[in-house]
């Protein structure tokens, strides 16, 4: 009798490109050049969130983690992060990944997995919708309230080259939920990483520091150093908003988006629990390309908060991401859609969940001070973001103009401070 393959339970995550066929039938070199920038992206996700890329077919990926945890929340920051990139694409030409995630047994061989573990990931994958999510019993009970997800039972579905029925559900994150920060590298990878450290000291010590100017430890991704920071970090979370991209149509609209970056400084910045950056500070890097790195080593922040505004007509889209400099975590991230009269409920949606994400702690005080406005009165609040606009350019006819919308946000609110 042969012996026996050794065998290991893991987690696998299997994605897969919806409508992969079509893509490149309209467009190959588009297709091919967005897959590869996508394909990246998934790989950064993973590997933050524990796992290891085990092989590309194309247009799949195959990952393996040790917890199902890691797996289920990289799968669902994979398909947000995608989502987000895809928003501003018409439909015919979005990338869209199937995700299908299971716990089982892999064998493990040459830098690969095998079984029927990956054999169930794959068909979980075929039957999930385009950008979203389907999991196994074994994930299901595994994971069960861990994590921010609502479940779909699919029932039991017969799958190719699966002798027994395979019991499925749709996963997808609960409205406005927060998923944990990436836990880090798995274990195998760290303890790649100790040994090389140690090969390198005893090749330092034989040569006599020879190669002293090698670095095997330079982490891939360029983080931010408390050290580097040109001010220490304060005793408690440290926060820099910056200026909020304008993806409107329109470039009119550039008031608005910085009026609502204005806004949520100021709403941040009534809590004693939390020390953000003034906007004095943050809006030096408008219209710039930089690395949150860069941003929170200037400003001597942990934390970074970036986003998007696009507004059509009565309609408005939010994205926005809260950053962990120093390791490069992503703590929060969503995309809101309301109309133009909610501004306001959505502005307190995206500061609650901030707090959330940072765990601050509000008073009762200090609760009832967030959610205070100096107007509820949508139309006097857009004439005033019309005229600040006007105001901070700092000329005679700028000033000219901006009186003209102050008195006008008067007229419509007599009591707006």
């Amino acid at each position: 009798m042969e012996e026996r393959l050794p065998r290991k339970l893991a987690a696998i995550l299997y994605a897969d490109v919806a409508g992969y066929s079509r893509l490149t039938g309209e467009d190959e070199d588009a297709t091919h050049r967005r897959l590869a920038e996508y394909l990246d992206r998934i790989a950064a996700i993973i590997e933050r969130h524990g796992g290891r890329v085990m092989h590309y077919a194309g247009d799949a990926v195959l990952a393996m983690f040790e917890a199902v945890i890691d797996a289920l929340t990289c799968a669902a920051q994979v398909q947000s992060d995608l989502k987000t990139r895809n928003e501003d694409l018409p439909d015919e030409r979005k990338i869209e990944f199937r995700i299908g995630v299971n716990l089982g047994d892999v064998i493990e061989d040459r830098d690969d997995i095998y079984g029927d573990g990956v054999n169930v990931a794959a068909r979980l994958e075929s039957l999930a919708v385009p950008g979203g999510i389907c999991i196994s019993e074994s994930v299901h009970t595994a994971v069960g309230n861990k994590l921010p997800f609502d479940y779909n039972f699919l029932g039991e579905q017969e799958v190719k080259n699966i002798a027994q029925p395979v019991s499925a559900y749709h996963a997808h994150l609960k409205s406005d939920a927060v998923l944990p920060e990436p836990r880090g590298a798995p274990r195998r990878v760290k303890q790649m990483q100790r040994a090389v450290t140690v090969a390198v000291v005893v090749v330092l010590v034989v040569v006599g520091g020879a190669l002293s100017w090698f670095k095997p430890w330079k982490p891939r991704e360029e983080l931010a150093s408390i050290e580097r920071m040109a001010f220490p970090l304060p005793d408690k979370p440290s926060l820099a908003v910056l200026p909020f991209t304008n993806m409107s149509d329109d470039a009119k609209q550039e008031y608005f988006v910085d009026g609502m970056t204005e806004d949520l400084i100021t709403d941040l910045s009534k809590l004693s629990g939390l020390f953000v950056i003034s906007r004095n500070s943050t809006f030096t890097y408008k219209g710039k390309a930089v690395e949150v790195r860069q941003v929170a080593e200037d400003l001597g922040v942990r934390y970074v908060l970036e986003g998007s505004v696009r507004r059509v007509g009565d309609q408005v889209r939010v994205n926005a991401q809260l950053v962990d400099a120093t390791t490069g975590g992503q703590l929060w991230a969503n995309r809101y859609d309301d109309q133009f009269d909610n501004i306001f409920a959505l502005q307190d949606r995206m500061t609650k969940k901030i707090f959330a994400a940072l765990a601050v702690n509000l008073s009762a005080a200090e609760q009832e001070k967030l959610g205070h406005k100096e107007t509820y009165n949508i139309e006097a609040y857009d004439a005033f973001l019309k005229g600040w606009e006007h105001y901070r350019r700092w000329t005679p006819e700028d000033f000219r103009i901006a009186l003209s919308f102050f008195q006008r946000a008067i007229e419509l609110d007599p009591q707006y401070g």
